[in-house]
């Protein structure tokens, strides 16, 4: 029996809309098209980046406040996580899935930083998405210009 491949899709792919870089995980198209090729340790590279990406950006936003009520509740909504996934990371997640059904982070295990403390969650998602978005294509370019 073959081994699983982990991916970081989340069925959500914006690269068959035309993007560079998909709004759902963060590879760019051509990282997606070349996943399968890549050896277990690539991969295990690649998604470590991407969760470093999301931690980093979600902690601009965020701040996590309690892990177990985030893990909590990433498994009520049955929101699909990897071992080892940092929270912010898995938070990105919840906030996609979430955003307008959530209305106090504080049940999530989550809060936002001081500077986005008066947005919805729904806006609050908006520019987190963004700014991901924007750091996912600075990582694109960089990646190729170093091939």
């Amino acid at each position: 029996m073959g081994a699983t491949i982990t991916s970081p899709c989340v069925g959500l792919c914006s690269t068959t809309l035309g993007d560079r870089v998909c709004r759902g995980c963060q590879r760019g198209d051509d990282e997606i098209r070349d996943w399968f090729a890549l050896t277990a340790a690539e991969r295990a590279e690649r998604m470590a980046e991407l969760d470093a990406l999301r931690e980093t950006v979600a902690g601009h936003y965020l701040r996590l406040v309690d892990a177990e009520r985030l893990a909590a509740q990433l498994e009520r909504h049955r929101i699909r996580v990897r071992p080892g996934q940092p929270p912010l990371s898995r938070a990105v997640e919840l906030l996609r899935v979430g955003r307008e059904r959530m209305r106090d982070l504080s049940r999530y295990g989550l809060a936002p930083r001081e500077a986005f403390g008066d947005l919805e969650v729904g806006e609050l998602h908006a520019r987190l998405s963004a700014a991901l978005a924007d750091a996912a294509e600075r990582r694109r370019t960089c990646d190729a210009t170093l091939s």
